[in-house]
């Protein structure tokens, strides 16, 4: 069973638009018929890679997050720059910008909603394959700081499971992966339909 309420917006003000993100508050009409306030910050959306070669090692990167102020696990993964870009080309590109690594096959494995609560950020993870290494070249000084490790699939999952990887769109492509490669599900194609993909900062900025 479903609510049938609908949350209109009464009002919105734009508290600050920036480079990738825009936070805004709206009042949303409640069940109730009063408001209450929203603060939603929009993001442009981003992609993920699981990067698998044949003997189920995956491709990591060690990165810091000036948020969480330290080092993190995480998937080779980067932005989609603009509305009409194609994610799936978004991914080819971070692949080689991040790794250096080009992939023959790609699919969907999850799509992650980073914190529904209070962002409109979802992360489309990937499953490429087919594995082969080409030139990279460090695009800015985060990149230059990269550490990438290949490690095995399953030593990855541990690592999920110890908390040592705790970036919410690593450790959904992690574990689904590990079910993909079971055979205990299938990934859809890469060019499925994305209907979370987040479109309202990409719309204000013209991007």
């Amino acid at each position: 069973m479903t609510g049938s309420h609908e949350f209109t917006v009464a009002s919105s003000e734009d508290i600050h638009v920036g480079r990738i993100l825009a936070l805004r508050v709206d009042d949303v009409v409640m069940p109730g018929g009063g408001t209450a306030r929203r603060e939603i910050v929009e993001h442009l959306g981003a992609v993920a890679i699981v990067a698998l070669d044949e003997q189920d090692r995956v491709l990591l990167i060690r990165q810091y997050r000036h948020p969480m102020g330290r080092r993190l696990w995480e998937l080779p993964a980067g932005l989609v720059d603009h509305a009409g870009e194609d994610p799936l080309q978004t991914a080819r590109r971070e692949l080689v910008e991040e790794v250096g690594i080009v992939a023959e096959t790609w699919s969907v494995l999850v799509d992650a909603a980073a914190s529904p609560g209070f962002t409109d950020e979802v992360v489309r993870v990937y499953l490429a394959t087919g594995l082969s290494i080409v030139e990279r070249v460090v695009l800015g000084d985060e990149e230059a700081d990269l550490v990438v490790e290949s490690v095995a699939l399953d030593d990855a999952i541990r690592m999920v499971l110890a908390g040592e990887i705790v970036n919410a769109s690593a450790v959904s492509g992690l574990l689904a992966a590990r079910l993909v490669r079971d055979g205990a599900v299938r990934a859809r194609p890469a060019d499925a339909e994305w209907p979370d993909r987040p479109t309202a900062f990409a719309g204000r900025t013209g991007s």
